[in-house]
């Protein structure tokens, strides 16, 4: 298998509930924020084991004298690497896990992992100063999304599955209700047949 064969399984969008918000700029006010779309290191080490789980390896290396928390990445997949820099934030976060997980996402964002998310049209939110957080989230467009949630039902799936990774109930009734929800929601992606979810 080579990066070739991986590349658009790597570089495919996330499902919505993994990408997450945060602040690049406020208003005068404070009332609006200009968010930006990210995703976590451990959404990233997902993906990576989810399409060459044995083919991927990654290591770090601190860099001296900065006032930051700084380390440089080496992220290698199918024997194909790549380097950047990662820094950790400012304040209590500012760790070398904080700089190790930054440095582990720029790598992967050479490799397209991600990358999709720098080219959403910018989106101003309203903001909670109170709960340091948008008032609601931005939606991402139809086209960042994967395909499963791109008709109805498949958001849900993706909830559905997401929870059984975690934790099948042990009492039967419970696992033939979860059935039924999963076919349901199974029968909305693919309508009139009704077969696929068996």
């Amino acid at each position: 298998m080579k990066l070739s064969d991986v590349q658009k399984r790597l570089q495919a969008p996330f499902p919505a509930h993994m990408v997450a918000w945060k602040p690049a700029a406020f208003n005068k006010e404070r009332t609006r924020a200009l968010m930006l779309a990210h995703i976590d290191a451990r959404a990233v080490q997902d993906r990576l084991d989810a399409v060459c789980p044995d083919a991927w390896e990654f290591s770090v290396e601190v860099v001296p004298g900065t006032r930051q928390p700084t380390v440089k990445g080496r992220l290698t997949i199918l024997g194909v690497s790549r380097e950047d820099i990662g820094e950790a934030p400012e304040g209590d976060l500012g760790t070398l896990k904080a700089a190790t997980s930054d440095a582990m996402k720029r790598c992967a964002v050479q490799f397209g992992i991600g990358r999709y998310l720098y080219d959403l049209p910018r989106q101003w939110a309203d903001w909670d100063d109170t709960q340091r957080g948008p008032a609601q989230p931005p939606e991402l467009p139809e086209w960042a999304r994967p395909d499963h949630e791109r008709s109805p039902g498949g958001a849900h799936l993706v909830q559905a599955m997401e929870q059984l990774r975690y934790e099948l109930p042990e009492d039967l009734d419970l696992q033939r209700e979860v059935y039924k929800h999963l076919k349901a929601a199974l029968g909305s992606l693919h309508p009139g047949q009704p077969g696929r979810a068996a």
